[in-house]
């Protein structure tokens, strides 16, 4: 039985909810809704007209309404009067196809079929900025290598704090906050669950992040690339896929101690890498990431090829520790529930194919990558990515053609407009059209 949000309401003292969804472009949309209305709107949705956000809508199509997850309820930590609720899109009585948490369940439910679970995590890394989104916030710091810097860190613990006790108290299991490898980048870390809770989570965090950092006269930025010589946002993600209590991933006796469904499942994801890219890299900006110029700290720390390896950063995969593996390749404009779901759709591909993903590479792909020719190479720009994901029987077998063409429409829009305005190099400074439209992706 549905929780009742009106009696939730009463016991947290909540007077308002922002009932929520997130679009193509994954810019999160709400509206503002008392608790005396909330007992219907559970019921019926709140009403929105698609064609006002990024969804494959027209102005003559009827109102969508967002259906609210009573069990994604989240009591603002910085604002305990406001409820947030993630929703799903309905339209004529039926569920929006096209729509990111919608297209998620979907892959959610064909894992289910098979009693399995994908369980993930997201390392979310951003920068704190001016409210004018020119420089970081803090002038002092410029180590040449900033990574880790106690003093840079320690100089933001008020926001962080607050952030970190947030997570604390809503029950997530954060463990571990760090000043990430650009000047002015932070990440910090939160226990892994099962892919909604952790897209949930992930759409929650970006907007708490944002909320906190405007609060103490900062902004904060998930941009892939705010700044050409630093290192870029990444979304890093860890995978595995459980039965109830059971790693299907785990295999002690291997040497990467990985079962045989972890590698077909990685392999499946390695063979539709180029196309995922339009998922996991979506902004015209993620390709400043991607094989970029070496940054002030060194590196990059993000692949420019389909490969994977151990316990080595210079892969799109890598293996930490038995039983998971990370994804490298995602960055900060990527969608939580998109990312999400084309990392089911590709792992299940790989399953049903039993793709092999090939023996590990043990080498540094930053500075040996020439030696192996065979390797491919990741899509350089969202044309290219796009262009993949056109041609992709995998996910348009799993997503349906008529949904990909939705977001590739939407995508291809967006490349004319940036194209009839700019040029994109990557020896070229940030465009004005890119700090526009992805600053606060």
């Amino acid at each position: 039985m549905a929780k009742d949000l009106s009696k939730i309401a009463k016991q947290k003292k909540i007077k308002y909810f922002l009932i929520s969804f997130v679009d193509l472009f994954g810019v999160l949309r709400s509206k503002l809704v008392p608790t005396q209305a909330i007992k219907d709107m559970q019921k019926n949705g709140a009403g929105f007209a698609g064609f006002a956000a990024w969804l494959d809508m027209t102005p003559a199509d009827p109102d969508m309404f967002a259906i609210p997850d009573p069990d994604s309820l989240i009591q603002l930590p910085w604002k305990k009067e406001v409820g947030w609720l993630a929703s799903d899109l309905w339209m004529n009585g039926k569920p929006v196809e096209a729509s990111p948490r919608v297209m998620l369940k979907k892959q959610i439910a064909r894992l289910a079929k098979n009693n399995m679970v994908l369980k993930t995590g997201v390392e979310c890394e951003y920068f704190l900025i001016n409210p004018e989104g020119t420089a970081i916030a803090d002038s002092r710091d410029i180590q040449p290598k900033p990574c880790y810097d106690q003093s840079a860190l320690m100089r933001q613990y008020d926001l962080i704090k607050e952030i970190c006790n947030a997570m604390i108290n809503l029950g997530w299991n954060p463990y571990q906050n760090d000043h990430e490898d650009a000047n002015g980048q932070f990440e910090m870390n939160w226990d892994y669950t099962d892919s909604l809770g952790t897209a949930d989570r992930h759409v929650f965090f970006k907007f708490m992040v944002k909320a906190i950092a405007e609060k103490h006269g900062l902004r904060a930025t998930f941009m892939p690339k705010p700044f050409e010589n630093l290192t870029g946002n990444g979304c890093h993600a860890h995978v595995s896929l459980w039965n109830g209590n059971r790693n299907l991933f785990l295999d002690k006796g291997d040497k990467l101690g990985l079962t045989r469904l972890a590698y077909n499942f990685l392999g499946g994801i390695l063979h539709s890498a180029e196309a995922l890219s339009s998922f996991f890299n979506p902004s015209i900006n993620s390709y400043r990431r991607i094989d970029a110029p070496v940054t002030a700290s060194g590196a990059t720390w993000s692949p420019s090829r389909v490969s994977y390896t151990g316990n080595n950063r210079t892969h799109m995969i890598r293996v930490p520790d038995s039983g998971r593996f990370e994804l490298r390749l995602i960055d900060g404009s990527a969608n939580p529930y998109l990312l999400q779901a084309g990392i089911i759709a590709a792992g299940i591909d790989g399953i049903e194919k039993k793709r092999h993903p090939g023996q590990p590479l043990f080498i540094n792909m930053y500075t040996d990558s020439d030696n192996y020719p065979n390797i491919k190479k990741l899509p350089s720009d969202l044309e290219q990515a796009l262009e993949y994901l056109s041609n992709s029987k995998v996910l348009e077998t799993a997503f349906e053609k008529k949904v990909l063409r939705s977001y590739l429409k939407l995508k291809e829009q967006e490349l004319k407009d940036f194209n009839s305005k700019e040029t994109f190099s990557k020896k070229e400074p940030i465009t004005n059209w890119e700090k526009i439209n992805t600053l606060d992706c």
